[in-house]
């Protein structure tokens, strides 16, 4: 045989089905077919435990649901936290906001009326400040300098002791704790 024949084949194919039952053909039934076999301990433990592979499948597929619903939730919940978490401190600065217009709106007021707003202006604003739990950082002379709320400006010369604060340029604030701002201060120099 040359490499360019085709292979002959001597054997007849065999199919490896068997024909096809005749559909008059009664089916063998189970007590022709072998005896009935009695159920066996191992046959109830088995049932048992397939059972029970079924009602822990259930409570497990629930309670992964109810851990993603759950999930789903405190997502939407600190996406609303964010979205919405400066609403109450902007509607604490709406009366601030309210008496700086009124007091735009007098063209001639005095100088006493004037300061007498603004002091009040002041104090709106102070308790929407406290309100929205932000503090002021104002360290009185000759507190020791605190690197984690005070940011050192100079150090000069002074009659008290090293590395406390001579003088508050600008306060600073606390916000829930955290630093918002730190106080700019001078510092006293070592001697």
């Amino acid at each position: 045989m040359s490499p360019n024949e085709p292979p002959q084949f001597t054997e007849p194919w065999i199919d490896p089905l068997p024909p096809s039952a005749p559909e008059s053909a009664p089916a063998p039934t189970p007590s022709a077919a072998a005896p009935e076999r009695q159920p066996t301990e191992g046959d109830s433990r088995l049932a048992e435990l397939e059972a029970r592979h079924a009602e822990l499948s259930d409570s497990f597929l629930r309670a992964k649901a109810e851990a993603e619903n759950t999930r789903r939730r405190a997502e939407e919940e600190i996406a609303k936290a964010r979205k919405f978490a400066v609403e109450s401190f902007a509607e604490s600065l709406l009366p601030v906001k309210d008496s700086l217009e009124a007091a735009t709106a007098i063209p001639d007021g005095t100088k006493e009326q004037m300061l007498a707003g603004v002091h009040a202006t002041l104090r709106q604003l102070s308790q929407a400040l406290e309100r929205n739990r932000i503090t002021e950082i104002n360290p009185p002379v000759g507190t020791r300098f605190d690197p984690h709320q005070h940011q050192a400006i100079s150090m000069v010369p002074a009659e008290q002791e090293a590395n406390t604060i001579v003088s508050v340029l600008q306060k600073g604030y606390l916000i829930a704790e955290r630093v918002l701002r730190p106080a700019l201060v001078t510092v006293a120099a070592p001697k």
